[in-house]
């Protein structure tokens, strides 16, 4: 599909078949339910069937379970994942962790904040042209956790086929949005962009712009010293810039959205009401294969009304053009959700394999991977693998329900095994005597890196574990508080 987009003459219309498949694939279970609903309310060439099909094969099913066929093993290899696309009645009677619906409170019900990338675009949407929209939606979705984006702007550019100055316009706009330096492509340039707006409504120390361009390691070590001879100032002086930085900048920009203590969300603590994809074992037994559940929010088949598509040639004049519209746009939408299950599928069938371990056995068995390494595999675009995952919960065979994110967190298995060394540590560990250990354990991670995953986990260096009395408080060596979320 990618491939296509480099043939001139197919362009416009696989450009608007492929937007609107990354537009379908980044949306969750129960969004892409609330977006059919819509369509179906609005677009009178869509027409939903109320009868249970099968979402891959189409063949009609019974009034509960799975797809006979498309349920059933493809081979006789326990290592080989099942994976189909389970048409549940999954938003009327199921919430995700045992409950029906009609048992939850009241406070199930409240309004959901907004995401990150909806809260800013909603800020900047009236500043951006028509066709600037969807380059927005793209480069925001393209975020991580920390607010930051790690796609290269000339990538952007290449994939939209769009100049690197319109990328970049969007780009300074999202930057100004709140919270301020969102967007940004380092921690650095989060910073310098926080100043400059800030400089804008107050007075800010001269030499801050130069301490973040030339001293951000400094900064990060409080080295004060090294960064007054850097600023040509006294120490004092020195530590004094520091201490506004601090104050009053966020090097990742997405914790500005959490408040200054970060309060976690329904993602994050596991409480999901709508995982979008469902791992069990085949017939609950010890060694069979892993049955994976994509999950489709619709049990009915969507299809283009065929009276509509008969009235089409009969239209008035004057509204022809518009139904036209209607039938094309329906039938993009068939075409496109098919493309996203297909999609999901192939790449919840290389996680299962890839991944079966983490799945039975829990986080030490997570095997190291990239949506980079996984879009080669798969011959797709990486950010077609970072929609795919972005927002979406799987829910594991002993019921625990994990963010989809969680299978590409690199690090997990080994701030996992520092997690345990310092659990039943009898004296405080250094990080020198952490990162021995894990070498015995099979895992080579220098001391630096040891007191990275520490800070991640939240856990303080051990002259503060010897005073705390294991109370482990994470303190931001610039800012303060809470570290980055990890999945």
């Amino acid at each position: 599909m990618l491939n296509q987009i480099q043939a001139p003459a197919l362009r416009p219309q696989t450009t608007a078949h492929l937007a609107q498949t990354m537009t379908l694939l980044s949306l969750t279970a129960f969004e892409l339910y609330q977006k059919i609903e819509t369509e179906l309310a609005t677009n009178p060439a869509l027409e939903l069937i109320e009868e249970r099909f099968c979402p891959s094969c189409q063949r009609r099913l019974a009034s509960s379970g799975p797809c006979p066929v498309c349920s059933q093993p493809r081979g006789l290899l326990n290592s080989e994942p099942i994976v189909f696309v389970s048409p549940r009645e999954y938003f009327s009677n199921y919430s995700g962790n045992g409950l029906d619906q009609t048992d939850q409170g009241e406070d199930d019900y409240t309004a959901k904040e907004d995401d990150l990338p909806t809260y800013v675009l909603r800020q900047i949407a009236p500043e951006l042209e028509q066709e600037d929209h969807l380059l927005a939606v793209h480069i925001l979705t393209s975020l991580n956790e920390d607010g930051l984006l790690e796609v290269p702007i000339l990538e952007i550019a290449r994939f939209l086929h769009i100049s690197i100055s319109r990328v970049e316009d969007v780009i300074c706009k999202i930057q100004r949005a709140d919270p301020v330096g969102v967007g940004s492509q380092t921690p650095q340039e989060a910073l310098l962009v926080q100043l400059e707006v800030l400089s804008e409504s107050e007075h800010v120390p001269h030499l801050a712009f130069k301490a973040i361009e030339q001293g951000m390691d400094l900064l990060y070590r409080h080295q004060y010293n090294e960064l007054a001879r850097l600023l040509g100032v006294s120490p004092r002086k020195a530590k004094e810039i520091a201490q506004f930085i601090g104050n009053n900048l966020n090097p990742y920009p997405a914790r500005a959205h959490w408040g200054d203590v970060y309060q976690p969300t329904p993602s994050e603590t596991g409480a999901y009401f709508h995982p979008d994809v469902i791992i069990s074992r085949l017939n609950n037994l010890e060694d069979s294969p892993l049955v994976v559940e994509v999950i489709s929010p619709l049990a009915g088949k969507l299809r283009i009304n065929p009276l509509f598509r008969e009235a089409v040639h009969e239209a008035p004049t004057e509204k022809t053009e518009q139904w036209q519209e209607h039938l094309e746009r329906a039938s993009l939408l068939v075409k496109c959700l098919q493309q996203r299950n297909h999609t999901i599928v192939r790449l919840m069938q290389r996680i299962a394999q890839l991944q079966r371990n983490f799945i039975l056995m829990g986080d030490s068995r997570l095997e190291p991977s990239t949506r980079a390494s996984l879009a080669v595999e798969l011959d797709v675009h990486e950010s077609t693998i970072s929609r795919a995952v972005s927002n979406k919960t799987v829910q594991l065979p002993n019921g625990r329900i994990i963010p989809m994110a969680k299978f590409f967190d690199r690090s997990l298995h080994i701030r996992t095994e520092v997690l345990q060394i310092i659990a039943h540590e009898t004296r405080p560990l250094t990080d020198t005597e952490i990162a021995k250990m894990l070498k015995v354990k099979g895992f080579k991670v220098a001391r630096r890196t040891v007191a990275k995953y520490r800070s991640i986990e939240g856990i303080m260096p051990a002259h503060l574990r010897s005073k705390s009395n294991g109370n482990h408080v994470y303190k931001h060596p610039i800012r303060g508080g809470t570290p980055p979320h990890q999945p």
